[in-house]
């Protein structure tokens, strides 16, 4: 028996099997009552004793008591006379309310079985595998379930009794153990099936006959003590009582069974039941957002990972979430990465360069997936946002521009706008515009407005000097990166110059009868251009001259035949040359012609040489010039050709050229460079470029189209800012003459900075201490983030995260980090701050730190004493009388918060510390009254703060009046300006105010006139009953300085006692009677049931006033006049 029993021992459900022998041991059915509803409280429903069939007192020996189905109260269990009593709340609904009820009581020990030692406790018995057990069982529970049915008889039903001896009991509980069924029985509905519906059929599963489970009445029993599973006894079909949901039931469990149990009786025996919950797919997978934005910087690198927020999904197992896709893209894929908790997490993955010109936005799809068969899925919309970074140049959109502008047109006229585009954003988009190494000319004749592009004219034109510009033009981003245009304009000719003549050769004389002698040789031109420089030349009709085009531009005056000196010997000839332009221009030439009679006069030149100056910067340098020769004329043109040396050397206009290049310009970028200046030509003008070694660049030497050559500087390697932040090269040009020269200028290059560092505190965590009386506006801490961008990104702003009280307490300011008070620290209130601080920078990065803020105490709280009980009147030759009661406390901590009491020396009292901060006035001997009648005590606390503080309390007589009762209100008590010496006024200037034991007023003090009058009637058998004498206490409090005094006003029965007041003192704290008047006390009376209980609070003007006479003594628990506590 002892072996099978320690079989059975080894099964999980051991507490089961504990249970249902309580519940056999204390009977299948219920007990139950009935009663109407609304019925009142304490009406008798039944006696258990009676009903369980127990002795009268055995409930109460046993402890009985009563457990509900809740927390609320019902039922009262007499324990005496076992009977219920009804505590129900009431109700109007016809229903009954049903309630369940259990009365448990305890058993002696009923066995043990030795085996290794175990106790059940809490329904629970712990059993090792593998190992014998011991069970003792030390009390049992006997459980009494009632249910209230509808329609149930007024008349009580009563419980067919069970009582089964210790014995019986015992042999009952091995009978349970030998009838454990060794398996479980499994079963597995799905999730979210009806209620109702079928499981299966028991009664074939436990091999038992078809009426047997309505025979030995039955039980279905769950280990969540839910009823999830009902029981037809009758057919033995087993069906749902309720429709299961996996997800609140098991969570994320996996596999999710319930556990129930299968109770039979008579013989007892259960069997183990195990109901498996199948997850259906009936949830798909959610993300927690509707939307998710990502922005990612475009030179982000293939390859980079972005963590995506992940769905959730309450299936289980394979109808849970199992992986993530993304909407067909060029650009990204999805990663489902598995964490140590078995979740699975999207990661967005960077397959391609991105580049925001193309495409500034994505707007993907990302699908969450379960395993279930058809599968259920989640999507959230991923707006990937492209964030610019300079990687693009500015281009013009059309280049070269060409545009065509008259001579004549007036300065500061527009001549073009150019436009150029950048295909970056924001900063790095926005272009500025400039002339691109502008000579002198060009820069006087023309600007460009930097912002707009537009070029107007500086200076007229004349397109007699100068018929075309080629203007270089330079659009530069925001991030220093430029593009280059060429502007060609062309002057066009207007018809503003007049036909020159000039004359070559003239005879002015010519002898008669010679024929076709040549009288002048001249030539013409017009600096117009087209039809603006041809010319026509005449001379009048009636003469007997002819004019004869020679070579190009020259003409011949002749005779047209020999001439007759006698017949008119002078001539007057207008030679007229025109244009063909409009409107036409013309120059008119006079010559005068005298007939000679002999011709002796040979032609001769009017100078022996000529000289011509020409640049030689002009290729090829040539001088053209003409011969003419007369009798007979000849033409012979001529050429002097320039030929260049290498005298001069390249030339840059600036000693220092200065590039801005941003850190993401990528290798490979091209960056141009102003050209050198060489006055030579040809092989001895520039013709390379040449640049320092360095790691990061070189230099290319371009022809352009005029045939001089630029150079271009190539970025090599990539720049970091933060690494290098400048860069300096020597850039040579070098031209072909034999020696080369060649002509140097510096180049500096600005490493312009982009966003890509955060800021970072110096520290992460700043502590400080400030003390609590520091000042308003005090500095508390200076806290300092470094960024190692530059400019704006570099550019920190702090900010409050967050942190208790900061916006009421300190203030942050945002550029300089430096935290200040704003409003008074209070120890005693907060004693720390912790605030949390953010930097950001300008591309709004951010790093964060925290500010430890711990508030120092400093002594600004005088200890409070409140006096609890006061016995002003003490009869002589009392051995040790309590004179009073009182408490002290000090708000502050440390030594500022450690007390010391004291009273005066020379006084026969005593102050005992009690308990905590309780301290007892009392005599320390029997007193005397003919010795002395009237003792003053000075109660000085004093606490061990710098500078100490102290309060004082002291008692002396009160000022006291008299009035028979009954005396009608406004009756005039008394003039208490007059009693206590004050000026009239001086009450009111001084805030007096009367304070009563309790709340209720008896009496007005007018501060004007001092005078102090009864509030209303007062009736003394109202006030004090019997009590004789009736006293009404009162005390007048003063301020500036601090004053009160102590009153008392009798209430006479019948006849007036006498007239008062009677002599007083004022109640003042000093060591002398007065408080100090170095401190402002805040007063504050209260009271209590037989006592007068005033406090003083703290000082307003915490000033260290003289030291007490009396001794201090620290730490003692009683001593002779002083006490002291922490």
């Amino acid at each position: 028996m002892e072996t099978a029993l320690a079989t059975m021992l080894n099964k999980r459900q051991v507490i089961l099997l504990v249970m249902l022998l309580i519940l056999r041991e204390a009977g299948s059915e219920a007990i139950r009552y009935s009663m109407p509803e609304e019925t009142e409280s304490g009406y008798l429903v039944a006696n258990l004793a009676e009903d369980l069939g127990l002795r009268v007192g055995e409930l109460g020996t046993r402890g009985a008591r009563i457990h509900y189905k809740g927390n609320k109260q019902l039922l009262q269990l007499d324990v005496k006379t076992e009977t219920r009593k009804s505590f129900c709340v009431t109700t109007r609904n016809q229903k009954h309310r049903e309630a369940a009820l259990q009365a448990v009581w305890s058993y002696q020990p009923i066995g043990n079985m030795i085996y290794n030692r175990f106790k059940i406790k809490n329904n629970v018995v712990p059993i090792p595998p593998n190992k014998k057990t011991e069970i003792s069982i030390t009390s049992l529970s006997v459980s009494i379930k009632r249910t209230e049915y509808k329609h149930l008889d007024s008349n009580m039903e009563k419980l067919q009794r069970i009582q089964l001896n210790r014995q019986v009991m015992a042999l009952i509980f091995m009978m349970v153990l030998s009838q454990v069924h060794s398996g479980p029985i499994r079963y597995s509905v799905q999730v979210e099936t009806e209620c109702g519906a079928f499981v299966a059929h028991l009664t074939k599963d436990l091999g038992l006959g078809t009426a047997e489970l309505a025979a030995r009445s039955a039980k279905v029993l769950s280990d969540d003590y839910k009823q999830h599973l009902l029981l037809d006894p009758q057919t033995g079909d087993l069906f749902l009582r309720e429709t299961l949901d996996r997800e609140e039931l098991c969570g994320p469990t996996e596999p999710c069974v319930l556990h129930f149990q299968v109770f039979l009786e008579m013989p007892v025996q259960f069997f183990q039941g195990e109901l498996w919950v199948q997850d259906i797919n009936d949830h798909s997978p959610m993300f927690p957002d509707g939307e998710v934005l990502l922005k990612i910087l475009e030179n982000s690198q293939p390859g980079t990972v972005f963590p995506l927020k992940l769905a959730e999904d309450l299936d289980v197992g394979s109808n849970g979430l199992q992986k993530y896709t993304i909407s067909p893209n060029s650009h990204f894929h999805i990663l489902t990465r598995n964490d140590s908790e078995g979740k699975k997490f999207p990661d967005l993955v960077q397959d391609k360069p991105l580049d925001r010109e193309e495409q500034a936005e994505y707007s993907l799809t990302l699908t969450a997936l379960d395993g279930g068969s058809p599968p259920r899925s989640g999507t959230v919309s991923v707006q990937i946002l492209i964030m610019d970074v300079n990687d693009n140049a500015p281009e013009f959109v059309d280049t070269p521009y060409k545009v065509q502008v008259l001579e004549n047109c007036s300065v500061h006229s527009p001549i073009l706008s150019v436009l150029a585009t950048d295909m970056d954003a924001g900063n790095f988009g926005s272009v500025s515009y400039g002339l691109f190494q502008p000579s002198h000319a060009i820069e006087q004749t023309f600007s460009i407005n930097e912002v707009t592009g537009e070029i107007r004219l500086q200076k007229k034109l004349d397109f007699e000097k100068i018929k075309s510009y080629h203007v270089e033009i330079e659009a530069t981003d925001g991030g220093g990166l430029s593009g280059k245009g060429t502007v060609v304009i062309e002057v066009v000719d207007v018809n503003d110059n007049a036909p020159e003549l000039t004359i070559t050769s003239l005879s002015s004389s010519i002898p008669e009868n010679a024929p076709e002698t040549v009288v002048s040789i001249f030539r013409v031109g017009d600096r117009d251009s087209g039809d603006n420089g041809k010319m026509i030349c005449s001379i009048p009709d009636n003469l007997p001259f002819i004019l004869k085009p020679t070579f190009m531009n020259f003409y011949t005056l002749v005779t047209e035949g020999p001439l007759d000196r006698e017949t008119r010997a002078e001539y007057n000839i207008t030679i007229t040359v025109t244009d063909l332009g409009t409107p036409r221009l013309k120059t008119q030439h006079n010559i005068t012609v005298l007939v000679s009679d002999v011709n002796d006069n040979a032609p001769t030149f009017t100078q022996s040489s000529y000289t011509l100056f020409v640049p030689e910067n002009t290729e090829p340098c040539v001088v053209h010039f003409q011969l003419v020769l007369e009798n007979p004329v000849q033409f012979f043109q001529g050429e002097l050709q320039l030929t260049d040396v290498n005298d001069h050397a390249p030339e840059f206009t600036e000693r220092e050229m200065l590039l801005k290049i941003p850190e993401s310009a990528q290798p490979g970028t091209v960056f141009p460079l102003k050209i050198a200046q060489d006055l030579d030509i040809g092989s001895n003008t520039v013709q390379n470029y040449t640049l320092s070694p360095n790691s990061h660049f070189h230099v290319v030497t371009h022809n352009r189209g005029d045939g001089r050559k630029y150079p271009e500087l190539v970025l090599d390697k990539a720049l970091d800012r933060e690494e290098e932040a400048e860069l300096s090269f020597i850039l040579s040009a070098v031209d072909g003459g034999d020696p080369p020269r060649s002509g140097t200028t510096t180049v500096r290059i600005e490493v312009v900075d982009i966003n890509d560092n955060a800021p970072e505190f110096l520290q992460s965590l700043y502590e400080v201490q400030i003390s609590e009386n520091s000042p308003l506006n005090s500095v508390v801490v200076i806290v300092s983030a470094r960024d190692l961008d530059a400019g704006t990104y570099g550019s920190v702003v702090y900010t409050v995260l967050q942190g208790n009280a900061f916006p009421e307490s300190f203030a942050i300011d945002e550029r300089t980090g430096e935290i200040r008070l704003k409003r008074a620290l209070d120890f005693e209130v907060t004693r720390d701050y912790n605030i949390e601080i953010v930097a950001t920078d300008g591309g709004g990065l951010s790093g964060k730190c925290t500010v430890a803020v711990v508030v120092l105490d400093v002594n600004d709280n005088a200890p409070e004493l409140t006096i609890s009980t006061l016995s002003r009147s003490i009869p002589e030759n009392s051995p040790e009388t309590v004179v009073a009661i009182f408490t002290v406390s000090d708000s502050d901590s440390g030594d500022n918060g450690k007390i010391i009491c004291s009273i005066q020396n020379d006084l026969p009292f005593l102050l005992n510390h009690t308990f905590k901060n309780f301290y007892t006035l009392m005599t320390e001997s029997p007193l005397d009254r003919e010795t002395r009648a009237e003792y003053n005590i000075t109660i000085t606390v004093t606490d061990l703060g710098t500078p100490r503080l102290q309060t004082q309390e002291a008692g002396s007589e009160a000022i006291r009046y008299s009035m028979p009762e009954e005396t009608e209100s406004g009756y005039l008590v008394a003039n208490l300006a007059e009693d206590l010496g004050l000026r009239v006024g001086e009450l009111a200037t001084r805030g007096a105010r009367i304070h009563y034991k309790g709340n209720k007023q008896l009496l007005h003090l007018d501060v004007k006139t001092g005078n102090l009058l009864l509030w209303e009637k007062l009736d003394r058998e109202g006030l004090c009953g019997v009590t004789e004498p009736c006293v009404v206490h009162f005390q007048l409090v003063l301020e500036n300085p601090v004053q009160f005094f102590q009153g008392e006003l009798q209430l006479t029965d019948g006849a007036p006692a006498p007239e008062g007041p009677f002599p007083a003192r004022l109640l003042d704290v000093s060591g002398a009677g007065t408080l100090a008047h170095s401190y402002q006390y805040e007063v504050c009376l209260s009271g209590g049931t037989g006592t007068d209980e005033f406090k003083f609070l703290k000082p307003f003007f915490p000033n260290l006033p003289p030291q007490s006479a009396g001794e201090e003594t620290e730490g003692n628990a009683m001593v002779q006049n002083s006490l002291g506590f922490q």
